[in-house]
């Protein structure tokens, strides 16, 4: 028997360095789900130029677009498996709409995690030394985010959370919202 907790999709998006992935994973321990990520898909194609010059030869280049493309074919399959998924990426309104389309062809759920840091001395010590460990990735330099920052529209979202305030208080403030919200 399927349950409410069986069928979600859980995003966690936000800027670089705001504590998305890290929201991600904890939200995926909690919720025994699987955890999608954006990064993490992408690096698999490193390893081939012709992906790549491909990629950059779109318009606008296609980074983005197949990320998600691929995010949305693996959370459907998780999906068809009577199982949640969670979604780790910076996602803007064109990637929420997908995830929207793929709520509704599967029957699911769509809850949005919203990571942020306003204040932007703390966002940039977020960024500058991190090692992610991503094999084939890249870790952004301030100047990318702040580029980032300067173009990013805040989606609407069921939580917020503030990499202000510490991991832990975030992470108590997630688990409590999806106790709340999705039944786990």
């Amino acid at each position: 028997m399927t349950s409410t907790r069986d069928r979600l999709i859980l995003i966690v998006t936000g800027l670089p360095g705001t504590g998305k992935s890290s929201v991600a994973d904890a939200a995926g321990r909690h919720l025994q789900a699987p955890v999608l990520a954006h990064d993490w898909a992408m690096s698999g194609l490193r390893n081939f130029p012709e992906v790549q010059d491909t990629l950059n030869a779109m318009d606008p280049p296609g980074h983005r677009q197949v990320g998600w493309s691929i995010l949305i074919a693996l959370a459907r399959a998780q999906l068809r498996r009577d199982l949640p998924v969670v979604l780790d990426g910076v996602a803007r309104a064109p990637e929420l709409e997908l995830c929207r389309s793929l709520a509704d062809d599967e029957h699911t759920r769509l809850v949005v995690i919203l990571t942020v840091c306003d204040d932007a001395a703390v966002h940039r010590s977020r960024i500058e030394g991190r090692q992610r460990g991503i094999p084939n990735w890249y870790e952004l330099d301030w100047d990318h985010v702040l580029r980032s920052r300067g173009s990013w529209t805040p989606i609407d979202a069921d939580l917020v959370l503030d990499a202000i305030e510490p991991m832990e208080a975030n992470v108590d403030r997630l688990r409590s919202f999806l106790d709340r919200t999705v039944g786990t």
